[in-house]
Parts: C-alpha cells; structure tokens; sequence
C-alpha cells in the first residue's frame, strides 16, 4: 500500500489532464522562482547604488564635477543616479540658452520625472507575473483536485465492490495539484508583497531626492537670474 501511494507513482498514475496541471503548476514555479531570484538581485543593488550615490552627493563637493564624473563612465546610470544625470544635464543644457529661472526648474523637474517614471517601471517589471501565479495557482491546483476526484469516483463506479482502497489512489493523486497549486502560490505570493514594499520605499527615497535636489538647483537658478 505504502509503495502504491508513494508521491512518483501517484504522479505517474494520475490522469493525463491531471499531469498537465501538474506540469503547468511546476512552470509557474520555476518562472516565479527565476523572477523572484532575479528582482531580489536588482532591487538590493538598486538600494545599495542609492546609498553610496547619495553618500557622493552630500558630500559637498561640487555637483558638476559630479555630474562629469558620471558623463565620463560612457554609460547611463540607474536609480538616484540617473535622476541627477537628467536633472542636471537638462539643467544645463537649459542655462546655456538663457531661459529663465523658473524654466530651468521646471525642465530639470520634467527629466527627473521621467527618469524616476523609468527606474520605477523597470524596478516594477514583472511583478504582475507573480501576482498572477500567486493568485491563480490555487484554483488551478483545485480545478486539477476536482477532475482527479471525478475520474476517481467515475472509475469506482465501475467495480463491483467500493472500498477505501479503491478509491483512496485517485483522490490523493487528485490532492497532489492542490498541493503543488499551493507549492507555487505561496512564494509568489510573499514574494509580490514585499517586492512591492522595497520598491515604493524606493520611490520614497527617490521623490525625497527630487526635491531636496530641486532646492538646490532652484538656489542656483534663483543666483543665476540675480547675476544677470
């Protein structure tokens, strides 16, 4: 009995329909896991890269040495970085044609805007994917519980005699794919909700930068338009 129930053979005897939900709920696994692995990756160097960026920002030294130092890397930053790379470069471009004070916020504002709209959205990529498997998983692994039990009673209606033993193959091989459903929701699930909280307190420190960064460029614009 022990042999007959074992979890490869219940596998293997369970019904083709049944054996594809398994396999679907074991890819949505696997995809979850791979997501999960790779954005918990992304998002600590995100946050690292925000640490040592705004450890170079405060530092005082000046922020167009800054700004050239970054320029001079030949590549595009990420994260805090490259909101001050696109605040300070449309800031400067701004100056060189005279436009007013207010106009070189406002530009500088507008670029760190999108650049954030941008970090956010790649920081948020393929969160939906494990909302969805942690959300659809479970009625799946039950859609797959609900037609093993029904071949299992189906078959028992075609002996002569109904016994647990008889019936007890089918319904657990049935109450694997709830089993695996929940094997892949729950990761998903736990996962999504704190992802999801690393990347507002993201967009947190982001938007604080933004403004503390606008004083500043304001400070200089405000100079600016007093020299001339």
């Amino acid at each position: 009995m022990g042999d007959d129930l074992s979890m490869w053979t219940l596998v293997l005897s369970a019904s083709p329909i049944v054996q594809a939900v398994m396999l679907l709920l074991l890819a949505a696994s696997v995809a979850s896991w791979a997501v999960i692995l790779r954005k918990r990756r992304v998002i600590a160097q995100s946050r690292h890269q925000a640490d040592q960026f705004e450890t170079a920002f405060w530092s005082g030294g000046d922020l167009g040495n800054l700004y050239r130092s970054i320029e001079t890397k030949g590549r595009s930053g990420t994260g805090m970085q490259s909101i001050f790379e696109s605040g300070f470069g449309e800031f400067s471009r701004l100056s060189h044609h005279a436009a007013a004070g207010d106009q070189l916020l406002e530009g500088a504002r507008r670029a760190m805007r999108v650049a954030q709209m941008r970090e956010i959205d790649r920081l948020e990529h393929n969160l939906a994917m494990l909302a969805t498997v942690g959300s659809t998983s479970p009625y799946v692994g039950l859609f797959g519980t609900v037609w093993g039990i029904m071949s299992a009673f189906h078959n028992l209606g075609n002996v002569q005699q109904a016994t647990l033993a008889a019936v007890a193959p089918g319904i657990a091989e049935a109450l694997i794919t709830t089993a695996i459903g929940l094997f892949a929701a729950i990761p998903a699930v736990v996962a999504y909700n704190r992802f999801a909280d690393q990347v507002s307190r993201l967009e947190l420190r982001f938007d604080t930068f933004m403004e503390e960064f606008s004083s500043i460029l304001q400070r200089h614009g405000s100079a600016r338009s007093a020299q001339v």
